[in-house]
């Protein structure tokens, strides 16, 4: 059962603005990217549906978060069927993304309050995506389908659409700067928040450095 509520979870990511997204198959590995981003002011995660028996590793994951990092709202990415979604949501996801729109996923997580944040790239995807009760639409992958300038022009005729933006989306001031100026109300960053060296060395500070900085980038983009 998720710890947070929707309201609590959304809140958090739009006030955040930054959702790392990370997937391994070690179990440690994973508990200590997850402190890092925490120790950095990370506070919605999400783990990706990206391996075998990836159920495991998410599960040993949210107790971990549940004990060591409390103030961390734990997500399931990369879903995109409802029978995944619910596996996840009993196993106590808090939200849950997927690269793409699946009605029948937005059904189970409706049911039980749970944000579903799906990957859209036309402004019709996005329009659906909100009538299923779909608060946070996810453009993906956001380089490809036009940028922050996409997110501009949707935010034209739907002022009222909170968009994450996921891909192309790197820890620097000027990257975040356009993200956000061009109307995000956050952004999905993975590999870039990662880096291969970082993680084989366990040089956590690193991360938890990089996350520190990407949140101050954000703030003063939103300024």
């Amino acid at each position: 059962m998720a710890r947070f509520n929707k309201l609590q979870t959304l809140e958090t990511i739009s006030n955040t603005g930054m959702v790392p997204v990370y997937y391994s198959n070690d179990r440690e590995t994973a508990k200590n990217v997850l402190r890092a981003c925490y120790d950095g002011g990370v506070r919605a995660f999400e783990f990706t549906n990206r391996g075998d028996f990836a159920q495991y590793v998410f599960a040993q994951l949210m107790r971990f978060a549940q004990a060591e990092c409390p103030g961390m709202i734990l997500g399931i990415g990369s879903i995109v069927d409802a029978p995944t979604a619910a596996l996840y949501i009993q196993m106590g996801a808090n939200f849950v993304v997927g690269p793409l729109f699946n009605p029948e996923v937005a059904r189970v997580c409706n049911r039980r309050l749970i944000p579903y944040t799906p990957g859209c790239g036309t402004v019709s995807e996005i329009g659906f995506a909100q009538e299923a009760g779909c608060d946070l639409c996810k453009i993906f992958p956001a380089g490809s389908v036009g940028g922050p300038d996409f997110v501009k022009n949707i935010k034209a005729p739907l002022p009222w659409a909170m968009i994450m933006a996921t891909g192309a989306v790197e820890p620097t001031r000027e990257n975040l700067t356009e993200w956000f100026k061009s109307g995000v109300t956050a952004v999905g960053m993975g590999s870039k928040l990662f880096p291969r060296e970082a993680v084989s060395k366990g040089d956590w500070a690193f991360i938890s450095g990089l996350c520190e900085k990407a949140l101050g980038y954000i703030r003063e983009a939103r300024k």
